[in-house]
Order: C-alpha cells, then sequence, then structure tokens
C-alpha cells in the first residue's frame, strides 16, 4: 500500500512511525515532513496548504490512501477533492470538518441533539455591543472561543469583564486572530479534569483509544497563556471502563448519529475534549483530526496493525484491529523561548545524537535540517517521549525528564509538572 501522511509537525512524526510499522505499508510519503519523519518514509517538499499539488502528486504516484494530519487542509475541503479522483481517505469531508472549522456549528449541533455542553451564545463582530452588553451581565469566569481555527490559540479565560472586554476587542476591534475573531462563541466556564479522547470511525461505527490529558497552559500549574500543547500523558486514570461508556454512549455515538442526519457523515479521527464534571462528561471542543501531542502518546500504547485501522474506517468498514497494550507514555514539549508568542528560531539543538533508550522517542515538531544539524524551526521543537509497557506513570514521567536533561538548545523552555495532576 502507497501511504500519503500530510503535516510537518510533532503529530505526524508519530502517525508516520505508526503507519511505517505496518505489513500492508509498500511507500510512506510525507508532505512535507520534518528531519524526524525523513528516517521513516520520504519526506515530499510540497506545501500542505496547496491541496491541488497535492491531489496531482497522489494521482501521478496512485496513492492508495491518504492520512491528513493538520485541521486546515481538512477544513478547506482537501478530502473531497481527493475523494473525487478516487483516493482513500482518513479524514472528514469540509462539511464534517466544521466540527472544528466553526465552533459555532458544533455547539449548535451538540445543543439540537442534547449532546452535554457549556452553555453558550453566540455574537459576530457586527454585534460588538450586544456581546458587551452580554458580559456585563453574565457570571465570572467566562470562556470566550474564536469561531475559527486559531493554532489552539484562540481560546481565553476571563476572570472579569475587563478581560473579557479586552479579549472581543482583540478579537473583533484589532483583529489579532483575523478571519478566525470574527465571530465567538462565549460560553460558562466548567470545572473539573480534562480529558482527550480519540474516536476512530467511518461514519457509522467507531473504536475508541486508550483517553489521555493534555497540558494547554504555558506555565506549570496551568496557568498562563494557551498553546496548541505542552505535554500529554495515556492512560489518564480520570476515565475508567464505566466512564469511557458513557463517553461512548452519551456523546461519541449520538454526535456520529447528528452528523449523519445533517449530511455531515464523518470519516477519520473524532476528537473529544471533554471536561469531567460533577454533573458528568462534557464537550469542550470537537476536533477534526488527532490531537497534538496526545497522539504522541496514544500511538505508542496501541498494538497491532494501525494503518489497516486508518484504512478500513477510510474504506466505510472499519476493522478493530489494534489494541491498548496495557502501557503508560508521557510526552514533555521543548518549546522555544517566548512560545506562543514572538519567539527565534535557527538554533542549534545539541544532545539528540546522545539518546538512544529503547523507552524513548523524541518526536520532532518545529525543526530543520541544515548543513548536518538539527535546527529549532518552531515555537514547540520537540516532543521528548517515553514508552513503557507497564501502566507506571511515576516512571514514565521520570524517564522522560532524564533525557530531556541531556537536551538543549538556546532558549529551550518546558513545564516540569507534565502527568502531576494523575500522580496526585
Amino acid at each position: 500500500m502507497k501511504v500519503v501522511l500530510i503535516g510537518s509537525g510533532g503529530r505526524e512524526h508519530a502517525l508516520a512511525w505508526k503507519i511505517s510499522q505496518s505489513k500492508l505499508l509498500d511507500k510512506l510519503f510525507i508532505i512535507p515532513g520534518n528531519p524526524g519523519t525523513k528516517q521513516l518514509g520520504e519526506n515530499v517538499l510540497i506545501d500542505p496548504n496547496n491541496i491541488n499539488e497535492i491531489v496531482r502528486f497522489c494521482v501521478d504516484r496512485k496513492i492508495d490512501l491518504v492520512v491528513v494530519g493538520p485541521e486546515k487542509p481538512l477544513i478547506d475541503g482537501i478530502a473531497d477533492v481527493l475523494i473525487g479522483q478516487g483516493i482513500k481517505v482518513f479524514g472528514p469531508t469540509k462539511n464534517a470538518a466544521r466540527i472544528e472549522g466553526e465552533k459555532s456549528f458544533a455547539k449548535d449541533l451538540m445543543k439540537k441533539f442534547n449532546i452535554s455542553t457549556a452553555n453558550y451564545e453566540v455574537f459576530s463582530s457586527e454585534q460588538y455591543k450586544e456581546a458587551l452588553e452580554y458580559l456585563s451581565n453574565t457570571n465570572y469566569p467566562i470562556v470566550i472561543k474564536a469561531d475559527g481555527i486559531a493554532a489552539g490559540k484562540g481560546v481565553v479565560i476571563c476572570d472579569d469583564y475587563k478581560s473579557a472586554q479586552n479579549t472581543i476587542e482583540d478579537y473583533f476591534i484589532k483583529s489579532i486572530l483575523g478571519n478566525a475573531g470574527k465571530k465567538v462563541v462565549i460560553e460558562e466556564f466548567m470545572s473539573g479534569q480534562e480529558a482527550s479522547v480519540f474516536a476512530i470511525t467511518d461514519g457509522n461505527n467507531f473504536v475508541l483509544l486508550p483517553p489521555a490529558q493534555d497540558h494547554k497552559r504555558i506555565g506549570e500549574g496551568d496557568t498562563g497563556k494557551n498553546t496548541g500543547g505542552m505535554g500529554a500523558y495515556a492512560p489518564t486514570p480520570f476515565v475508567n471502563d464505566k466512564l469511557m461508556d458513557e463517553i461512548s454512549n452519551k456523546i461519541i455515538k449520538p454526535t456520529l448519529n447528528a452528523l449523519n442526519i445533517t449530511n455531515n457523515k464523518y470519516v477519520g479521527c473524532l476528537y473529544c475534549g471533554l471536561m469531567l464534571t460533577d454533573d458528568g462528561p462534557k464537550v469542550v471542543e470537537f476536533n477534526c483530526r488527532f490531537g497534538d501531542p496526545e497522539t504522541q502518546v496514544i500511538l505508542p500504547l496501541l498494538e497491532g496493525d494501525f494503518l489497516e485501522l486508518l484504512y478500513s474506517a477510510a474504506s466505510g468498514s472499519i476493522k478493530e484491529s489494534v489494541f491498548y497494550n496495557g502501557g503508560a507514555s508521557v510526552c514533555v514539549v521543548a518549546a522555544s523561548k517566548g512560545y506562543p508568542d514572538k519567539y527565534d528560531v535557527g538554533k542549534e539543538i545539541f544532545g539528540l545524537d546522545l539518546i538512544n533508550d529503547k523507552d524513548i522517542i523524541i518526536y520532532h515538531a518545529g525543526t530543520k535540517e541544515q548543513n548536518g544539524k538539527i535546527l529549532t524551526n518552531g515555537g514547540r521543537v520537540l516532543g521528548i517521549t517515553s514508552i513503557l509497557k507497564e501502566n507506571n506513570l511515576s516512571y514514565a514521567k521520570q524517564r522522560c525528564y532524564e533525557v530531556l536533561s541531556k537536551i538543549n538548545f538556546d532558549g529551550i523552555y518546558y513545564r516540569r509538572d507534565i502527568a502531576d495532576k494523575a500522580l496526585k
């Protein structure tokens, strides 16, 4: 089987690593890939948002399956164009991808089909005064979300009216997120433990992967700005088998049914970001693809043929070809100083050649290779990830930070409390 994987981050490195283990695989192309994926397949220097060029490549090479990593190509409709050319795609169509691309679409869908989520209101930039009036008469804290995609940075938790007013001004008046912030969802703040659950689906049936927990905030103790994710671990002890059944029956099944009923059949990975409240699990957000960095810790815990799972889902008849191996995994993201705001790139990364541990994977995210050296090339640079065959999160965390202490680049920053919520 000839496979194209689209993307260049840590998530795609993890997907390439897992796909490359399949006996079904003949050739793996990664568009555009990174220095880590280069070891697992052939990197192809095409812009991942250039749909026409990607389609032309896939047709010319007679590709059997395309796996789409990032959300933007899906939201732009790459699956529709590839399917139109007779190529199987693991990833939803443009209409179905609105579940991430338009937060108001997802919230309205959940409201209509009685899927548990936070109470909310939607405002567009033309309703600037109405939004401020609503915020002056609401309870705090409150959550303001940009309706469109904003690389994980379009969510602000506001503790008072002033911070909410500033956020609305940033989105509606200053346009700091462009079109993504021209409409917002304002919703009640939910408290509890967060969990990420991935459902691999053919549109009707699905397979659930082990639950994980992400760490979105830049600072330890979940402080500071939201990021794309500073680390993750799996499995999370906050989701037991009983709760997983409840999530399956009350959230995932109704959501897939709702998408079918509204002519938005969903094929791919449905990412369910959940808040485990006193009233049960509620949806924080849906994403139309694998999460990052949760993918980095979930995939090492799977036995079986992962490519077969993706291909069978894309073919319309999913096969449960993977299972949880009983282990544990922790991923700590090494980021550039200044992220998620302004940061420098082009810093040489030292220590990668010293790591040769069978229970460690170093996923490349924001890196590039130049003159034989690996340099920083993004905000989130590396994902140092431990893989244990036994469910021992404490030791998995220890191994991560032991290895991370050997890696360095100018301005390296990482959180030191990844997985602590579970351990406490």
